[in-house]
């Protein structure tokens, strides 16, 4: 009965198109979620993915949940959980892909997940990793461990979403660094970030992980650009 009530003074709506959300719904309505251009690349065998960071680095298996489009839905989600605090929407994806790829053998092996930092300062500010809550569903769903505390960020860049492929590029190099080897010595691991687009960060991260002793590297995102 409060529930009911708080839903009439409070109702809850959908992070996209802001409409009130139905009973069952959650996050997303059900017209948004039908409309979301998934990829499906983990089921269809597609490199798109792996292929951004073809030649730069070895990567087991890639994959991104949705496309990302310029003034598209999945631009508006983004938007919403990296600027507007709403944190449900990476929770809301990590779960989703996390339920698909737990069924398929290539990604049973994943050891631990490991997002993509944000530096101390932008985390302060922000008050959490965009990623966070993404790569905490996907771990649960692959009984995997979650690790935040490898990959760090030591330098406050700005955002990259103007910068070309030459500056994204330059701009990755000797921005994160990696502490607690020891934890993943022998492990498959499945870095996650909100979306790959020329791979630099990717990339970064991924060469300091592979300084562990048998290091497989898997990649997961919310969406490819």
């Amino acid at each position: 009965m409060f529930g009911a009530l708080f839903n009439i003074f409070f109702p809850r709506v959908c992070y996209s198109c802001q409409n009130i959300l139905a009973d069952g719904e959650q996050t997303l309505c059900t017209d948004c979620r039908h409309r979301l251009p998934i990829t499906q690349f983990h089921f269809n065998n597609d490199n798109s993915v792996a292929n951004v960071l073809y030649g730069r680095v070895k990567i087991e298996q890639a994959t991104a949940l949705l496309r990302f489009e310029k003034k598209g839905i999945t631009q508006k989600l983004m938007h919403q959980l990296k600027y507007k605090g709403k944190e449900p929407i990476g929770a809301f994806l990590g779960d989703w892909l996390g339920g698909e790829l737990q069924t398929l053998d290539a990604y049973k092996s994943i050891d631990a997940v490991i997002p993509v930092p944000l530096h101390k300062n932008k985390l302060k500010k922000r008050g959490y990793n965009q990623v966070e809550k993404f790569g905490i569903q996907l771990a649960e769903a692959l009984e995997a461990k979650y690790l935040d505390d490898v990959l760090i960020k030591i330098n406050n860049t700005n955002s990259q979403v103007s910068k070309n492929r030459l500056s994204r590029w330059t701009n990755s190099d000797a921005v994160f660094s990696v502490q607690h080897l020891e934890k993943i010595n022998n492990k498959h691991l499945l870095l996650v970030d909100d979306i790959i687009t020329t791979g630099a960060t990717m990339e970064a991260c991924a060469n300091l992980l592979l300084r562990g002793e048998n290091v497989k590297i898997s990649i997961a995102t919310m969406a490819i650009a």
